[in-house]
């Protein structure tokens, strides 16, 4: 990604504030794990989203009044290049958020220069802190929350505002480099999706068939945007199947949904396959009731359809579908067979920010009907990711196979699954 592409987005957001606000957007901190270990830190999405930097442990400050943003970093020390490896220096930094190096400082500069933007004209105008206050406070940013403690204890004239609304506006419409990064983790996720399908036998477990999965994104120096589901007969009628520690018998379909990242940006992709590389009739009549509920949305979506209008077309695909295999003879029953939203926005984040409302050009979904049929051991799900355009939208996991006899025929001439 381009240091425009932020500086762009940073001036979007500016335009859509109060006047004479101030932004606090922090990067987070590795959370601690066990005893002197710590999870792999992933920057706040929105800071990334606003400077392009992927490190922890810094403060990016806008001041919409004179339209000048600063952005406070670590001091490199010798210890810390020694245990942790060199601090991003500010002339990187610089070349990376595009913020003119003369507005980069250290961290310890942070709370006087903070200061120093709330005495400006502060008897004449009103002024507004924007801070990154997430909605579900089990996912909160703890030391977003206590400096807005801190600030309205000290500056109780202040007012708090949340950036969540402005930002989800902004990350919901998709610019060109985006979409191409997002395009760019499909096709890392596509070689691991055949890595899987090569590698596909009767008589693994499903951990050792996702193992197949996370080499091939690592090779591809990428890793997993949310915990693979590898889900075999009837594990897949659970939406959430994580445990992946099954046999994987013959005549059984294994679903597979799963993500890679490419620059933070995410895919999301669900494929079902059997597991011995042969459908049975069963499953074959299953399968294509899904892979038309998917194709024939995919077809139908346009700019201006609600999420009601595209979730109630998939569904009543889904319930004639159901109703010709004798699952069921009432449309309200599509629920025992069918419950969850066809898509859902995808982005920096796997479930990613926005309004539920009306689709709009530029928006990246996922499409996933499936059929969970608990009493036949068999779940369905098959999952592409779209982008919005002018007049419908692109397929950008097109390329990765999902009908019949496109998976019969490459998984028979791997040997693997014989």
């Amino acid at each position: 990604m381009n240091k425009n592409n932020f500086i762009k987005n940073r001036e979007n957001l500016v335009k859509k504030l109060d006047k004479a606000s101030i932004v606090a957007v922090f990067a987070g901190i590795e959370k601690h794990k066990s005893a002197d270990a710590f999870y792999t830190f992933t920057p706040n999405r929105n800071f990334y989203y606003l400077t392009g930097i992927e490190r922890e442990n810094m403060i990016l400050l806008m001041n919409s009044t004179n339209n000048s943003t600063y952005l406070f970093i670590e001091e490199n020390t010798e210890y810390k290049e020694k245990w942790l490896g060199a601090r991003m220096s500010k002339e990187k930094a610089s070349e990376i958020s595009g913020i003119e190096e003369k507005n980069i400082f250290y961290l310890e500069a942070f709370e006087k220069h903070f200061q120093s933007l709330l005495t400006s004209r502060m008897n004449l105008y009103p002024k507004y802190l924007y801070l990154d206050l997430l909605r579900d406070k089990g996912n909160e940013h703890p030391e977003t929350f206590e400096f807005a403690r801190k600030v309205k204890d000290k500056y109780p004239e202040l007012i708090i505002q949340n950036l969540e609304f402005h930002l989800n506006t902004l990350r919901m419409i998709k610019t060109k480099e985006e979409i191409d990064e997002i395009k760019k983790a499909v096709d890392i996720t596509k070689e691991g999706i055949e890595s899987l399908m090569k590698n596909s036998k009767v008589g693994l477990y499903e951990y050792q068939l996702e193992s197949y999965y996370k080499q091939s994104i690592m090779y591809n120096n990428s890793s997993e945007s949310f915990p693979t589901i590898a889900a075999s007969g009837g594990n897949a009628t659970v939406l959430h199947y994580v445990d992946n520690n099954s046999l994987l018998k013959d005549n059984t379909l294994i679903l597979f949904d799963l993500g890679a990242y490419s620059s933070h940006y995410c895919s999301d992709i669900t494929r079902t396959f059997p597991v011995n590389g042969k459908f049975t009739e069963r499953q074959k009549e299953i399968y294509e009731v899904v892979l038309k509920a998917n194709k024939e949305s995919i077809k139908h979506i346009k700019p201006g359809m609600t999420f009601v209008e595209i979730n109630k077309f998939a569904r009543d695909i889904l319930i004639e579908g159901c109703k010709g295999l004798g699952l069921m003879t009432e449309d309200k029953d599509i629920s025992k067979f069918y419950y969850h939203g066809l898509g859902h926005y995808l982005g920096l984040d796997v479930h990613d920010v926005g309004h539920y409302k009306t689709i709009e050009e530029g928006m990246v979904l996922t499409i996933e009907p499936g059929l969970y049929i608990k009493e036949e051991n068999i779940g369905v799900r098959i999952e592409d990711d779209i982008v919005i355009t002018k007049d419908g939208c692109i397929n950008l996991s097109s390329n990765i196979i999902k009908e019949v006899d496109e998976i019969e025929e490459f998984m028979k001439n791997n040997p693997k699954n014989q």
